[in-house]
């Protein structure tokens, strides 16, 4: 199109020749008009078409290239999202909520499915119907798109398939925890409820084989939970902490609960075969014993009857002596198995055990006495039948051998005391005896008669007869006498020896519940309660002493046992007292500890009373001290300021050193509850803005502030030591402040403006800003002035290294006209002294020449319109946007965006008729074909000025909207589509500004920007 006005110039100048006739062949120069014509306009169309052609193309290519960008930014993000957060498991809600939030990304990724297709198969048509080169940067981009889509949906499967695995796990692991500890739980009740173990042999083992099956299901259990263990370590090792926590004390939880339903199943399984062995014991010697016996009285019913031959009856009562003796070596056996199974009777919680047991016992006693019937009743049978066979002599001798046998049991230095079951046993023995004294006392009767017998018809031995039998009554009369004897001594030593096991029993009961409360008790640590405690302790004591004289009672009652005490208690009773007194050395030895540490704890309570007094006499010392510094009158000079300072550190030091003994005499006070709603001072105070925070002194934590003391000396101490850590607080920052003036006022005797005006431009030099951003920054309001306050203040605010005694030396220099106020060229001058303040309005004239004399070059049938707003600030073309202009290193310099850029510059980014490489139709209908439809208009440029005035900020005003990329880009392919890169949407909207046609109805670019959404 550059050949426009070259084709015009010709039609123009054959026209002319045509016109005046002039020329060779008039009539051969039209035809070739003509052709040139037709020519250049089928040269036209095909451009247009051409042009139309590779505008949809392009826009096609632009539309496929932003939905690859799109794509591939959202895969970056994508895998950037999955890159920087690693797979977590967790318990099942935690995992759930987490696989639902990918699922979500799974189902956003298949909703961008349909677009990832519709992009590769708009490429590949493209690159079949050759719209798109091969090699082409379009084709690599679809290439990186279909590699970037396929790892991140590996990574969003793998992922997923991870989660998945982490929810099942999670799951199995939950229901495997909470099935396993139900049926634990299920256990516990089931052995809470198991019968007790039963004494009865049969029972015992049928519990023992119940126990087999209850332990077998207990290791199952055991099983179940290294499963679960398992699974609860490999859960973990994916989880964050919090799920971590809960996963170890649910595993936690199984393994104290396995521990102790072992331990339950253990213990009753120990016992179980504690007792079955007692029960064992206790049924096989009864077995023999019952056995034996029957088979003994089976003997005894078979016997032979009582021979008439005194020979054979003296062989039958030696027979039956043989088994006296046999009788009396089961003895023991049968004791033992009696005390045996009294001690399983008194063991025994069942009363069906306890009835079995007792008809065990009962049977045993009952053939044991049977069995001891039988043979006297015999031996009696004997005895008549020797003494009527005629073998007086051989009778009496029996009798007396018995007699001679019975009386040493019965002496009276025989020991018949002892502890309780011994004595019983005794008593038992002696019935046995006395039944057997009363079978004896027929077979006297008997010799007593034939004795008379004898002596009447004979009497030739009746002397003799008569002193043996008178002998056998005197010494039968002696045994029964002391049977008698015996049978009382008995008795009082079955009571002696109830006592002793009453006063025993009693005693240790007592030296029980003295141990729990002396050994176990807890000393308080308040002075109220450790009192109390104290006294309960003394009542401890006194009870303590009692117990000895008590003891003492059954140390005495012993030894009047063991006096005639049978050998086989000594060891008994001997080891009780043994007992006893061990016992009380025990239990008075924790008295005493108890005593001791009670006795320390009321001195230390007494020390920490006598430390807390002398530290609230410190304290009020130190309190008067601070007032009457606080009294002198202030420092003149830095040096004796400086001492005061060293003098108050001084004392801070004090204070810090005594602040560890404050906090340990208030180490029993709690703690304050403090609610979350209620945030400390510390913390409110950091909410403030910046500059505020800068004006304010640190806020200092106050010591001792959660405290809750709880006695009236505690309360008196917080309090007094935090007034006098805010007294002393108080005064440091006096002397500080004080000093901070002194030196103030030193440094403002020396102050020059110059030397701080450029320390003040150093530093915005520093901070890369310019002098119009820190006005700006000043004035919050925008009204284009500050007050000095706002000046002093937002510069003290800052980190420039100033004071106040400066900031208002300074606000007095920068307020010129000394209204209270500065504006912006007032903040200049004064920044800037080398600078006239009246320079402003000889720029402004200057930017206007330059202006003038820039845009007069517009070669546009409609000049490109420049219409000043306000000092400085133009308007430019048909955008409403006012654009500032200044003079810069004597280049004229236009505001563009957040930048600078030269004027002319602007103007051929801008100008029409100065914009290079532009096919744009309407601008070529508006400007280069006016003239044919409306004729030439003035070149003289019409710079308006508008009567308006703006405030400093009018060149800050907003721009017009910008467009969305695809608004831009999809405009019809009539010409007015702007081919430009993606990523500078605001040099699309600025260079579309000027690009419509001339037309008053068209609209104008940014209008249509304004009407499209944004």
């Amino acid at each position: 199109m550059s050949h426009v006005r070259t084709v015009e110039s010709l039609n123009q100048a054959g026209r002319g020749l045509l016109e005046v006739g002039t020329g060779d062949s008039p009539h051969g120069l039209h035809p070739r008009l003509e052709q040139l014509n037709e020519r250049w306009e089928f040269v036209r169309c095909e451009t247009e078409r051409r042009q139309l052609q590779l505008e949809n193309n392009l826009s096609q290519v632009q539309d496929v290239t932003m939905e690859i960008q799109d794509l591939l930014q959202w895969l970056e993000n994508t895998d950037l999202r999955l890159s920087s957060s690693k797979t977590v498991w967790g318990m099942p809600d935690s995992a759930s909520e987490r696989l639902n939030a990918h699922l979500e990304l799974c189902n956003e990724m298949d909703s961008k499915l349909h677009a990832y297709t519709d992009v590769r198969n708009a490429i590949r048509r493209m690159l079949e119907s050759s719209n798109v080169t091969r090699g082409s940067s379009t084709e690599h981009s679809i290439c990186i798109l279909e590699q970037k889509w396929a790892t991140v949906y590996g990574k969003v499967q793998d992922r997923k398939a991870k989660l998945n695995e982490g929810l099942s796990l999670a799951k199995e692991f939950h229901c495997n925890v909470q099935e396993l500890l139900t049926r634990m739980a299920k256990c516990e009740e089931a052995i809470g409820v198991l019968p007790v173990p039963s004494f009865v042999l049969d029972t015992v083992c049928g519990q023992l084989q119940d126990h087999r099956t209850l332990v077998s299901e207990v290791n199952c259990y055991g099983e179940k939970k290294t499963v679960v263990e398992s699974a609860g370590s490999r859960l973990t090792e994916l989880s964050r902490k919090e799920d971590c926590d809960v996963v170890h004390n649910l595993i936690m939880t199984v393994h104290d609960r396995y521990r102790k339903l072992h331990q339950r199943t253990t213990e009753r399984g120990r016992t179980l075969e504690d007792v079955k062995k007692n029960a064992k014991q206790f049924s096989e010697s009864w077995r023999l014993l019952v056995d034996w016996m029957t088979e003994v009285e089976q003997t005894l019913d078979t016997h032979k009857e009582i021979a008439v031959d005194h020979e054979e009856i003296k062989l039958q009562l030696t027979e039956q002596k043989d088994f006296q003796k046999l009788l009396r070596s089961k003895r023991p056996m049968y004791e033992a198995t009696l005390k045996s199974g009294r001690g399983l009777h008194e063991r025994s919680q069942s009363a069906q055990d306890r009835q079995h047991l007792e008809n065990l016992l009962s049977e045993l006693r009952d053939s044991w006495d049977t069995i001891s019937g039988k043979s006297m009743e015999r031996q009696h049978k004997l005895e008549e039948a020797l003494l009527f066979s005629g073998r007086f002599t051989d009778a009496l001798q029996a009798l007396n051998d018995w007699l001679y046998r019975a009386e040493p049991q019965l002496a009276e230095d025989v020991p018949v005391g002892g502890e309780k079951d011994t004595v019983n046993n005794l008593i038992d023995k002696h019935k046995v005896f006395q039944k057997e004294l009363g079978k004896r006392a027929g077979c006297i009767r008997t010799l007593k008669r034939s004795v008379r017998d004898l002596t009447r018809s004979s009497t030739a031995d009746a002397h003799w007869l008569q002193e043996q039998m008178d002998e056998l009554e005197a010494r039968w009369e002696d045994v029964c006498k002391l049977s008698v004897s015996k049978q009382a001594r008995l008795e009082a030593a079955l009571q002696q020896a109830e006592k002793f096991d009453r006063l025993v029993h009693s005693f240790l009961e007592h030296l029980a519940e003295a141990e729990r409360v002396l050994r176990y008790g807890v000393i308080p640590e308040e002075e109220e309660a450790l009192l109390a405690f104290r006294k309960q302790h003394e009542e401890s004591i006194t009870s303590l002493r009692s117990q000895e004289m008590e003891l003492e009672s059954i140390r005495c009652l012993n030894e009047e046992i063991l006096s005639s005490c049978h050998p086989d208690s000594i060891i008994t009773l001997k080891s009780w007292i043994s007992v006893t007194k061990t016992r009380y050395e025990e239990v008075q030895t924790w008295a005493q500890q108890q005593g001791q540490r009670i006795q320390a704890s009321l001195s230390a309570l007494e020390a920490e009373r006598e430390k807390l007094q002398r530290l609230l006499d410190w304290i009020s010392s130190a309190g008067e001290a601070l007032n009457l510094r606080d009294q002198e009158p202030p420092a003149e000079s830095i040096e004796h300021n400086q001492e005061l300072i060293v003098q108050h550190m001084v004392f801070m030091e004090e204070l810090n050193r005594k602040l560890p003994e404050v906090e340990h005499a208030t180490k029993s006070c709690k703690q304050k509850l403090i609610p979350k709603q209620q945030a400390s001072p510390c913390r409110k105070a950091l909410t403030k803005r910046r500059s505020t925070l800068k004006l304010q002194p640190t806020v200092v934590p106050l010591p001792l502030e959660n405290l809750d003391p709880q006695t009236p000396q505690l309360c008196q101490l917080v309090s007094h030591w935090q007034k006098l850590w805010l007294l002393a607080l108080a005064r440091q920052g006096r002397l500080e402040q004080h000093e901070q003036g002194l030196q103030e006022m030193e440094e403002f005797a020396n102050f020059d403006f110059n030397v701080w005006r450029k320390r003040y431009m150093q530093w915005i030099s520093h901070l890369k800003s310019r002098i119009l951003d820190v006005f700006r920054n000043i004035d919050r309001d925008q009204d284009g002035r500050i007050s000095k306050k706002e000046l002093i203040d937002n510069v003290l605010a800052s980190k420039f290294p100033t004071n106040s005694l400066e900031m208002n030396a300074v606000a007095n220099i920068f307020d010129m006209n000394g209204d209270g106020f500065i504006d912006y060229y007032e903040f200049v001058s004064a920044l800037h002294p080398s600078r006239d303040p009246y320079r402003r309005t000889l720029d402004a004239d200057q930017i206007n020449e330059e202006v003038g004399r820039q845009v007069s070059q517009c070669n546009c049938p409609k000049r490109f319109q420049v219409e000043q707003i306000s000092a400085n600030r133009y308007r430019f073309g048909d955008s409403q946007q006012l654009r500032m202009v200044r003079i810069l290193r004597s280049t004229l310099m236009v505001r563009v965006g957040g930048g600078w850029t030269a004027l002319d510059e602007f103007l051929v980014k801008n100008d029409p008729c100065r914009v290079k490489g532009r096919t744009n139709l309407k601008i070529k209908e508006k400007y280069l074909f006016d003239n044919s439809r409306r004729g030439g208009s003035s070149k003289t440029l019409t710079v308006s000025r508008s009567n308006s005035s703006l405030s400093l900020y009018s060149s800050a005003s907003a721009p017009s909207s910008p467009l969305t990329r695809k608004a831009l880009l999809r405009r019809s392919l009539s010409g007015d589509r702007c081919n430009r890169p993606r990523s500078s949407i605001a040099a699309l909207g600025s260079d579309l500004q000027f690009s419509t046609a001339g037309d008053d109805d068209s609209l104008s670019p940014s209008e249509e920007a304004e009407r499209l959404p944004t």
